[in-house]
């Protein structure tokens, strides 16, 4: 059984080059392609832009404006005052020139990077300010409608107040139905006294009234 058994494994092996056990190396979809070489050297373009608004914050500062003036100071002195052999830039100073319109053609690519990340982070904090002025006016708007419910159903519920006032016009209607009552019931009282009086007197004295 065994020897079948390998004889049908030698059977499914594939023919070509994975017979001798190399497969050919294909790309996967699920894990990214390996770096290439570049000509170009790679950077950390956050690092880069956080050490550029560095220089051009330590440029904009008066410090740097007292260095580069002693510099160029202890500079110039150097090359008038010291010995020929000493100096390294006599007049009219091309050297210092030289340095000064490097410093200036670096300093101004670094400003303006700095200024377009400030200018980045701008946007995005208004956008989130708008974002979040919107979902406060929504909000408010809510609570206005929720308020102005509240309102329509308690003007439809009986308050303290309400209910008093209603109690003191009850009352007095009331004191004013038995006051216009009460003159009846007189009349009516002085009417059932003369009858009773009557009843009681004799008959001839009913005659002589007559």
């Amino acid at each position: 059984m065994a020897p079948e058994r390998n004889g049908v494994r030698e059977q499914r092996q594939p023919a070509g080059a994975t017979a001798s056990g190399h497969r050919p190396r294909t790309p996967r979809l699920d894990q990214p392609l390996p770096p290439g070489r570049r000509l170009v050297p790679e950077w950390d373009p956050e690092a880069f832009g956080r050490l550029s608004e560095r220089i051009a914050r330590f440029l904009g500062t008066g410090r740097f404006i007292v260095w580069m003036t002693v510099v160029i100071i202890v500079w110039l002195v150097w090359n008038v005052a010291a010995p020929e052999e000493l100096r390294f830039d006599e007049y009219p100073f091309i050297f210092l020139t030289l340095m000064l319109s490097l410093q200036a053609s670096y300093a101004a690519p670094l400003i303006l990077l700095a200024q377009n990340r400030q200018d980045d982070r701008d946007r995005v904090n208004l956008e989130q300010d708008r974002k979040q002025d919107e979902r406060v006016i929504a909000d408010t708007e809510y609570l206005t409608r929720e308020i102005a419910a509240l309102r329509i159903g308690l003007g439809e519920v009986a308050t303290r107040d309400w209910i008093r006032s209603e109690l003191q016009d009850m009352m007095k209607e009331l004191e004013g139905r038995q006051n216009g009552h009460r003159p009846h019931q007189d009349h009516q009282d002085h009417q059932d006294t003369i009858t009773a009086m009557r009843a009681q007197r004799p008959p001839e004295r009913d005659a002589d009234d007559r």
